[in-house]
This record gives C-alpha cells, sequence and structure tokens, in this order.
C-alpha cells in the first residue's frame, strides 16, 4: 500500500481577488474560498493511483480555519484524511515560508509518506514555487508539470512536455511531483462521498507550535519576498486608419509594419510584395 499526500491551498474564487495595495497581499478574508484548480487535478492524480495500486490519501493545506472547507471537499472526493496547519502568526506567508511550514507538518505528522502531489502553481499568485522548494526542504527527488504518471515497484515513470520535447522521467520513492491541468480532470463528487466529509471526516489542525516552528522563522517576518507594487496593468492601443485605393493602402502598410510582420512570420514581405 502506497502513501499518498496532496498539497492543497484554498485561494480566493476566481472572481474575488481583492489586493490590498499597501501591503503587496490579498484580503483573504473578503472573498469566498475556493479549492485551487490545480490541486484538484493533483488530487485525481492521487485517486487514480489509490484505485489502482492501493493505499490512503492525506489532504494537506495551510491556511485560516476556514480552509477546513477543501480538506472536506477533498475527502468527498475520496481522500482518506485531511490535516490543516492553521496559525496566525503564519500570516503573509510567501513561498519559502509556505514550504517550510508543510515540511515540518509532513515530518511530524506523517513521515513514512511515499509520493507527495502538488498542484503546478495556484491561482492566486501563479508562482509555482511552494512544490519545487518542498522537495528541496524535505531533501527528495521533485519532477514539475508531470502530465502522467505510472507507479513501478518502488519508482515512479513519469513524462511532461518540457521546450516542446516530450520527456520520460523516471525516480525512486518518496519523492515529489508537481501535476499539470493538462490531464488527470478532476471526478465530480458522489452524494456518499459529501455524507462522509460532513458525517465522519477525519480531520486534523495542527498550529506553529505543535509543529515545532520558531515563531520568527514563519510570516512576514520570516519571509524573505518583498512586494514592491501591486497594480492592474492598462494596455494601450492606436488605431491607425489606412486610406486610399487598394494598391496605395498596401503601400503603407507595408512600408508602416512590414518589418514586424517579417519578424513574426520569419519572411521578408517587403521584398516579396514588390517582387509581386
Amino acid at each position: 500500500m502506497i502513501k499518498l499526500i496532496v498539497c492543497m491551498k484554498q485561494v480566493p474564487m476566481v472572481s474575488e481577488l481583492p489586493w490590498d495595495s499597501k501591503t503587496g497581499t490579498l484580503k483573504r478574508t473578503l472573498a469566498d474560498g475556493m479549492m485551487n484548480p490545480a490541486c484538484k487535478h493533483a488530487l485525481e492524480a492521487a485517486l487514480q493511483i489509490k484505485q489502482i495500486h492501493g493505499g490512503t490519501i492525506a489532504a494537506l493545506t495551510m491556511g485560516p480555519l476556514s480552509a477546513e472547507e477543501i480538506l472536506r471537499e477533498a475527502i468527498a472526493m475520496g481522500a482518506d484524511r485531511g490535516i490543516l496547519i492553521s496559525d496566525k502568526r503564519l500570516a503573509g506567508s510567501d513561498t519559502y515560508v509556505t514550504s517550510y511550514t508543510l515540511a515540518k507538518a509532513i515530518e511530524t505528522v506523517c513521515p513514512d509518506f511515499d509520493l507527495i502531489l502538488c498542484g503546478c502553481h495556484t491561482s492566486d499568485s501563479e508562482t509555482g514555487q511552494v512544490g519545487p522548494q518542498l522537495s528541496e526542504e524535505l531533501n527528495i527527488p521533485g519532477v514539475a508539470y508531470v502530465e502522467h504518471l505510472e507507479l513501478i515497484n518502488r519508482s515512479i515513470q513519469i513524462q511532461r512536455t518540457s521546450d516542446n520535447h516530450l520527456e520520460t522521467l523516471e525516480m525512486d520513492l518518496p519523492a515529489l511531483i508537481t501535476l499539470s491541468t493538462s490531464h488527470y480532470c478532476p471526478r465530480y463528487t458522489s452524494l456518499e462521498g459529501l455524507q462522509l466529509a460532513f458525517e465522519n471526516a477525519d480531520i486534523s489542525i495542527f498550529n506553529g507550535d505543535d509543529l515545532g516552528i520558531d515563531p520568527k522563522q514563519i510570516g512576514v517576518k520570516g519571509s524573505p519576498t518583498r512586494i514592491v507594487k501591486v497594480y492592474s496593468p492598462m494596455t494601450k492601443k492606436k488605431n491607425v486608419v489606412l486610406t486610399g485605393s487598394t494598391k496605395k493602402i498596401l503601400d503603407q502598410l507595408y512600408d508602416q509594419f512590414g518589418d514586424r510582420i517579417s519578424g513574426i512570420i520569419g519572411k521578408d514581405l517587403q521584398t516579396h510584395y514588390h517582387d509581386e
């Protein structure tokens, strides 16, 4: 039986992303939460492994107490237990502190794991850093943006697309992978699963003291990342109107934009047009 851990995150609804312009952080208490979409793909991959090879799945998240909702959702989908790390002192943690905290939780609560699965990124930050950093914290091999995986004895064979090439890699367990969103489409939650998640769910909650974390190493103070500015990019467009006969318009088009068009398609349109 294989012991799986799926790291997941509660993120604000995509339509509700309120930023604090002064601190550069999300005002998470002002938006409804949901399970990060990429994490659902990681959970689906774990569920398929469990169906084939047997084993257990622990869903792990760090966040406010409201993050318990996504652990119940994970249990409803088929996970066996939920682990929540919740501590007000963790507020404002960057990816470095997050991966450190998750590693401490794994080492404390489920150190005998075989495989950790994470989403490739989160919808509220898109850094894609926590998974690789977590593998470094635990000193285990890790591969990101995996599209397909297969367990073979005590090793895992994976496939991913990198620089337009299909890579096939193999590594020994224990290991960590992050799943892309191109495969492992999440399943629907059954009524039986929902009943289990809300009537008999195995969810444990830990704080920093439970995990032996130094308060100076977590939260904003322990995070080396500094947000300089948060703003919405503005797109500026300039319309150009070409008038005259068809030949005159084409001459103007090639004179003004021929170099740009040629660079995009890799053909000297200016020379080709005049040759014609």
